[in-house]
């Protein structure tokens, strides 16, 4: 009976080591009152409610200028970015990266630091800022020497860089921060620009993208056109000298369209007559029969037997119309009529004006990554893994050549498959990998949101626990979007009135 005493004591201190490791845990471990669900997000480096909060009172008790407020929330920031570095060190994916579009709201004091305390509350490394959307440049209104207006237009803020303000935040907090862009989608702004008529695509209907895609604001240029080049160029430029820690290139396709225009199956329905393409095209043919029959098969969408006997009278002097890329079946040669040469020039022909469209795309993703490649700075292609399918004869209507992105760019499929479950999203991410080259850095981006399903998708967790069983060797995930996880603060962001 004489050791009772001690033995009480000894339980006391025990269970006091245990509540303070257990404590000083759940400062960057999430709590949600029971033991599995803990376990089940601790796996992905986000912050426990209490860490956040505390966090979060500092901050606003900071804003009100209190000092030991200001230290304080300093500390625990650059304490919880060597603590989410730590975790994401030992924790798959190694990178988990959240897409964050920014409104003018967002120039008020301390609101950056809200936004990017809650990306790192969610355990996320990596922030993609979207710099470039519809028609608008995430530059200071004074400062912004590109062809499109600034997103901040508020009196007052003419010289606010909120980029770079993005940029410096989320650094000091562990965060890698992209430039998010759209690429071949230059927005409204620019088809009101009379000086870039000729650099918006046309399909052969006469049609622009404004009237091809449901909300109207979607403007998508001619890639070959040199002004077009030019104006991207220049404002790729001024992005990068935010010394962003990388650059990812989004809307790097042709138009999405609906129903049976979805899929590309006759030459009017590709975007080649705009004049930058078509002179691009016609330099492509390697002699004057092949120059012919191409501005043929581009004015009537086909090229008859009589076609191909009158051309071949023409210019009698040269043998089989020849264009880049084209080679001749020694069967062929021992073809000489014009109606049996005809379906085989004609299907030639066909598939000479897709890949063309499809060069455009890849050429102007090379200009428009040069001068991040000159920097250093990492650079990735967003795109669908269902862009660049073909569907009987025709192809899908984005011309989206995904699988020629060279190795050396990161590859950021959009993973968005829409079935009630993870199958078909697994199943998207399986054709990219099929498909890359090794070496290839692929970091899929998932949509949804933690803890539920939304939109018909599984929650995130879900999700994340498919792709890792199904790909482990992945070491990058993205999430769409910071909107999807706080929606009440976007839409609030949105429409606020600056004060």
């Amino acid at each position: 009976m004489s050791n009772c005493p001690l033995n009480v004591a000894r339980s006391i201190l025990f269970w006091r080591r245990l509540f303070a490791v257990v404590f000083t845990s759940s400062l960057l471990l999430p709590n949600l009152g029971s033991e599995p669900a803990k376990a089940q997000v601790t796996e992905y480096c986000q912050l426990s409610s209490a860490a956040a909060q505390q966090k979060e009172s500092l901050r606003l008790s900071a804003l009100k200028g209190k000092q030991d407020a200001q230290t304080r929330y300093q500390s625990i920031i650059q304490e919880q970015a060597q603590k989410l570095k730590q975790c994401r060190s030992r924790t798959w994916p190694q990178t988990q990266a959240l897409w964050l579009r920014l409104y003018p709201c967002d120039i008020q004091p301390g609101i950056i630091d809200q936004i990017m305390d809650r990306i790192v509350n969610g355990g996320y490394n990596q922030v993609y800022v979207e710099v470039f959307y519809d028609g608008q440049v995430l530059l200071p209104a004074r400062a912004n020497p590109t062809v499109w207006p600034a997103v901040i237009r508020t009196p007052g803020a003419e010289n606010i860089d909120i980029l770079a303000t993005a940029i410096k935040k989320g650094r000091q907090r562990g965060l890698k921060v992209y430039a998010w862009m759209f690429t071949t989608n230059f927005g409204y702004t620019y088809a009101q620009r009379p000086d870039r008529e000729s650099a918006i695509a046309r399909n052969g209907k006469g049609q622009t993208s404004l009237y091809v895609v449901d909300n109207g604001s979607q403007l998508f240029i001619d890639p070959y056109n040199p002004q077009a080049k030019r104006d991207y160029y220049q404002l790729v430029q001024e992005v990068l000298r935010r010394r962003p820690d990388g650059l990812l290139l989004d809307y790097v396709r042709y138009p999405r369209q609906a129903g049976s225009d979805s899929i590309a199956t006759k030459v009017s329905d590709l975007w080649l007559f705009s004049p930058a393409t078509q002179e691009a095209l016609f330099k492509r043919a390697q002699n004057y029969k092949a120059l012919d029959l191409i501005r043929r098969f581009l004015s009537k969408g086909f090229v008859t037997g009589g076609d191909v006997a009158e051309v071949d009278k023409l210019y009698p002097q040269e043998g089989e119309p020849l264009w880049q890329g084209r080679t001749l079946p020694v069967a062929q040669k021992s073809i000489l009529r014009a109606t049996d040469r005809q379906p085989i020039l004609q299907w030639e022909l066909w598939q000479l004006a897709v890949a063309h469209a499809m060069q455009g795309i890849l050429d102007f993703v090379t200009i428009a990554s040069y001068p991040a490649k000159q920097q250093g700075v990492s650079t990735g292609v967003v795109f669908f893994p269902d862009g660049n399918q073909t569907v009987g004869q025709g192809y899908d209507s984005r011309l989206q050549p995904w699988d020629r992105f060279p190795n050396t760019l990161e590859w950021h499929p959009m993973a968005y498959g829409n079935c009630g479950n993870v199958s078909c999203i697994v199943s998207q991410v399986q054709r990219v990998l099929s498909m890359a080259k090794p070496g290839t850095q692929i970091i899929p981006a998932l949509a949804g949101q933690w803890g539920k399903s939304v939109s018909n998708r599984p929650s995130l967790e879900v999700q994340m626990q498919a792709l890792r069983k199904f790909a482990p060797q992945l070491k990058g995930v993205s999430h769409f979007a910071y909107s999807w996880q706080y929606p009440q603060n976007d839409s609030d962001r949105k429409f606020c009135r600056v004060k």
